[in-house]
C-alpha cells in the first residue's frame, strides 16, 4: 500500500496551503503566555521565506543544519524551510550537554546552526574550543539589532525574504529530510535518518488513528525535536488541515486550564504528565473541556489511569512506537475495542510479531521481543547515519525492525508491553521487568513515582533497587515500603533497597534516564544495602544484609 507515492514536504505544504489557506495551522502560547496565530496560507509564506533565506546563506540540498530550540513556530518553519531545499535537520534537545552537542555537531559535520539566545556561548564555545567550524550561527527571537557579535538574527532576516520559493530543488520521496539521535542511554546516541515519504506517512498514518479532522485542535506541550511531537502531533494536525496549539513548555498548573481555554479535542500525555496533574488542587471546570482523545505513552498502573481518567472525565488512546518506527504502529486502532493495559493491535502497513531468542514466532502469552515489519525510508526509518553496523544489526534483510523491547501478544491479536530489554532485571535466572515493579510502588498511597534499576550481585546475579519519590508532606521508611511490596509482588521482585530521592534525571520527554541512576550506584567506592525483606513464596521473612562492591 503505497498511500505517499513521491510527494515531498515542499509539495504538501504548497497543496496544505491551497486547500486550507484561511484554516488557522498554529496558535501558539509562549511561556509568558503570549499568544499569536498563523493560517495556513500564512505559514506556508513563512515556510518559502526561511527556505529563501538558507539558500541565500549557501545552505544546499543534502546538507545539514541543526536546531536547538524550544517548542515554537521558528523551529517548525526551519524544519519545513529545510525540507522545502533538500536541507537535513538535525534537532538537538534543549538539555544537552556541550559534549552531547558537539557529538552531534561533528558526526553530521554541520555548519549552519539555529538556536534560542541562550545557547549562543555553548555554539561559540565548542567552535572555538572543540575545532568545528560554524559558519553561521542564527538566533531567533531577539529584537532587531540584538544579535551578539558573529551571529545573524534570524527573525530579522527571515522578513526580508520574499513570500514566493526562489529556486526548486529536485526532490525525491526517499530523499533525507531529518536526524534525530537517539537518547544514547546506553552507548553514543545514534541517528535515525527519516525521509520526507517518513514524514508524510506519519501525518497520514497518525491522523487515521485518532480520527483527526480539519475542526480538530490538537494541544501539544511534547518538545519539538522529539518523534512524538513531530509525528504523532505535527504531522497529523497539518495532513488533517487541523488546528496546532503549541505550547512553549509544559506546566502542571496550566496545562488543564490550556486545555479548556483552547477548546483541544485531542492531546498527548506522558506519565509524568499524568502523575503531576493528579498533584494539582481539584477544581470544578475540570471536566469541562472538548477532549475526545488523548494520545497516551508507556508506561501506567492501572490506578493511576483509572483515576485520571475519573477525575478529568477522559479516556486513554495507547500508542507503542519509537524514533525508528516513525509512528505508534502498535495502538488503539479504530473499530476495535480497548483492552487495558494492552498497548493494542498493529496498524495498517504494519506486521507485528513477538519472537524468541533464536528469532523463531512465538506462542499466544508468550513473552519475547517485539518485532516490526515495514518499508525502511518509508514505514520505518532509513538507516542509521553513517551506521551501517547498527542498522544490520536493528533491521534485518526482510525488513523487519528488531526493538529490543519485551511484550506478548494474546489469542485474540492484542499486544502487551512488558519492557525494554535493557531494563529487564536478571535475578536467579528470573527476569524481572522493572516497570512492573514501578507500577506496583506507584500504588502506594503516598509515592508518587518510582524508577527501578537492576545491580549487579555476586550471589543472585543482579538485585533489584529501588528509587521513589514521595508526595509533598509524607513520611515513609524502607520498611513500609517492603512490606507493601510483600503484599503486591512475588518475593523474587521485592527490592533489595530502596532509596529516596526529590528529583529523577530526565530526558526532554520526561523518562527516567536510569542508566544515569544505576552509574550514580556503581560509581560510589562501596555500596553498603540496608537491611532487606526477602519474603519467599510462602511469604515468610528472611533478613539479609549485602554488599554490592564496583
Amino acid at each position: 500500500m503505497d498511500l505517499v507515492g513521491n510527494k515531498n514536504l515542499r509539495d504538501t505544504w504548497d497543496r496544505l496551503a491551497q486547500a486550507y489557506a484561511e484554516n488557522t495551522a498554529i496558535v501558539f502560547e509562549d511561556v509568558s503566555g503570549k499568544t499569536s496565530e498563523l493560517s495556513y496560507a500564512e505559514f506556508n509564506h513563512q515556510i518559502n521565506q526561511a527556505a529563501n533565506l538558507f539558500l541565500k546563506l549557501g545552505v544546499k540540498k543534502g546538507d545539514r543544519v541543526a536546531t536547538q530550540l524550544f517548542n515554537s513556530p521558528e523551529f517548525l518553519m526551519s524544519w519545513f524551510g529545510l525540507a522545502k531545499i533538500g536541507a537535513i535537520t538535525v534537532p538537538i534537545n534543549v538539555q544537552s550537554l556541550h559534549h552531547e552537542a558537539s557529538y552531534i555537531l561533528k558526526k553530521c559535520q554541520v555548519e549552519t546552526v539555529i538556536v534560542e539566545k541562550q545557547f549562543v556561548s555553548l555554539y561559540q564555545e565548542i567552535s572555538q574550543k572543540d575545532g568545528i567550524p560554524l559558519e553561521h550561527i542564527l538566533i531567533t527571537r531577539i529584537e532587531e539589532d540584538e544579535e551578539p557579535a558573529g551571529t545573524l538574527n534570524f527573525g530579522a532576516l527571515l522578513r526580508k525574504q520574499s513570500t514566493t520559493l526562489e529556486k526548486t530543488v529536485p526532490l525525491d520521496s526517499s530523499d533525507p529530510v531529518e536526524i534525530i539521535f537517539t537518547s544514547g542511554t546506553t552507548s553514543r546516541p545514534k541517528g535515525v535518518v527519516i525521509t520526507h515519504y517518513n514524514l508524510n506517512f506519519s501525518g497520514i498514518y497518525t491522523s487515521w488513528l485518532c480520527s483527526l479532522r480539519s475542526e480538530d485542535r490538537y494541544l501539544s506541550t511534547m518538545p519539538a525535536c522529539h518523534i512524538d511531537f513531530q509525528c504523532t502531533a505535527a504531522m497529523p494536525t497539518f495532513a488533517s488541515g487541523a488546528t496546532l496549539i503549541l505550547i512553549e513548555k509544559y506546566s502542571a498548573s496550566r496545562f488543564w486550564s490550556q486545555i479548556c481555554h483552547y477548546r483541544a479535542t485531542v492531546t498527548e500525555c506522558i506519565p509524568l504528565m499524568i502523575r503531576t496533574l493528579m498533584l494539582q488542587p481539584e477544581r470544578a471546570w475540570e471536566k469541562g473541556h472538548c477532549l475526545r482523545e488523548v494520545m497516551f505513552y508507556l508506561t501506567l498502573s492501572e490506578l493511576e489511569k483509572d483515576q485520571f481518567s475519573e477525575r478529568f472525565g477522559v479516556r486513554l488512546l495507547t500508542s507503542y512506537g519509537m524514533t525508528e518506527t516513525i509512528v505508534g504502529n502498535l495502538g488503539d486502532t479504530p473499530g476495535y475495542e480497548r483492552r487495558w493495559p494492552s498497548i493494542g493491535r498493529p496498524g495498517f502497513c504494519y506486521e507485528i510479531k513477538i519472537v524468541d531468542d533464536q528469532g523463531n514466532e512465538a506462542t499466544p502469552n508468550t513473552t519475547g521481543e517485539i518485532v516490526i515489519k515495514g518499508e525502511p525510508g518509508k514505514t520505518l526509518f532509513k538507516e542509521y547515519y553513517n551506521n551501517p553496523e547498527a542498522t544490520a544489526k536493528a533491521l534485518d534483510s526482510h525488513g523487519w525492525l528488531y526493538t529490543g523491547d519485551s511484550g506478548y501478544m494474546d489469542e485474540d491479536g492484542y499486544f502487551y508491553f512488558v519492557d525494554r530489554n535493557v531494563n529487564l532485571i536478571k535475578r536467579s535466572g528470573e527476569n524481572i521487568s522493572s516497570s512492573e515493579i514501578e507500577n506496583a510502588l506507584v500504588c502506594h498511597p503516598k509515592i508518587i513515582e518510582a524508577a527501578v534499576i537492576g545491580i549487579p550481585d555476586e550471589m543472585y546475579d543482579e538485585v533489584v533497587n529501588a528509587f521513589v519519590i514521595l508526595k509533598e508532606g509524607e513520611t515513609l521508611s524502607t520498611e513500609e515500603i517492603l512490606e507493601f511490596c510483600s503484599t503486591h509482588m512475588a518475593a523474587f521482585k521485592v527490592p533489595a533497597h530502596v532509596e529516596f530521592r526529590t528529583e529523577f534525571p530526565r530526558t526532554c520527554t520526561g523518562k527516567v534516564q536510569k542508566n544515569v541512576l544505576k552509574e550514580e550506584v556503581l560509581s560510589r567506592s562501596e555500596f553498603q544495602q540496608v537491611e532487606n525483606y526477602l519474603i519467599n513464596r510462602n511469604h515468610t521473612a528472611e533478613i539479609r544484609v549485602d554488599t554490592v562492591l564496583n
